[in-house]
């Protein structure tokens, strides 16, 4: 008689990246380790772990609820496909994965026996856990280079100006120099101590001539 079961695990990821993951064929394949053919169609076939796993989605709520059909290759003519439920929640650290698996071949107790744990939670934790270490790293990485960016200055200087001021200063320094150099000397004053005896000399030859 069929059996149903339910599994609780906790995924170091957010419920958007899980559900994508699950439904896309590289995501899938690299989360678990077997090549994975998914679709986030509704109806469309899908298979997992090398065509170990085959069956159809059901139903499809982005982000929060995947419903698909499940049989295995053990599975035999006799047994019906059995459903998968799994509902996503986001909690503080990472998304509580519920795993609900019903119509399950009675005699077949290795899925939650230890077959959903080793062939999907832990990969799954160790994926998300390798890929968010992996942004982590390279954020890290970028820091530095942000912080050692050169700054722009406020006001830049042009190399040409500056080096032509300099030189008008220079040419304004000469101009000052040449003006002062154009300049008449100034004349020599004159004592007037020295004027009368000049003028006293001058009377004395005049009367000297007239005699």
């Amino acid at each position: 008689m069929p059996y149903r079961f339910t599994l609780t695990t906790t995924i170091p990821a957010s419920a958007e990246e899980i559900y994508e993951a699950w439904l896309d064929s590289l995501g899938h394949s690299e989360m678990t380790g077997g090549e994975a053919n998914m679709s986030d169609q509704v109806g469309a076939e899908v298979s997992a772990w090398d065509g170990y796993i085959s069956g159809r989605n059901l139903e499809l709520v982005p982000g929060e609820r995947i419903v698909q059909s499940w049989r295995t290759i053990e599975f035999d003519d006799a047994h019906e496909d059995s459903v998968i439920t799994v509902v996503l929640q986001e909690i503080g650290e990472g998304t509580l994965l519920t795993l609900e698996h019903s119509n399950v071949p009675d005699e077949q107790r290795s899925y939650e026996e230890g077959g959903w744990q080793s062939k999907y939670f832990e990969p799954m934790v160790a994926y998300f856990t390798e890929r968010k270490e992996g942004v982590a790293e390279t954020a890290r990485q970028e820091a530095p280079k942000k912080k050692n960016a050169p700054k722009r200055s406020a006001a830049k200087t042009s190399p040409k100006k500056a080096a032509k001021r300099p030189a008008k200063s220079a040419h304004k320094a000469e101009r000052a120099a040449s003006a002062k150099s154009k300049r008449p000397a100034p004349r020599a004053k004159i004592s007037p101590k020295k004027s009368k005896s000049r003028s006293k000399g001058k009377a004395r030859s005049a009367t000297a001539r007239k005699r």
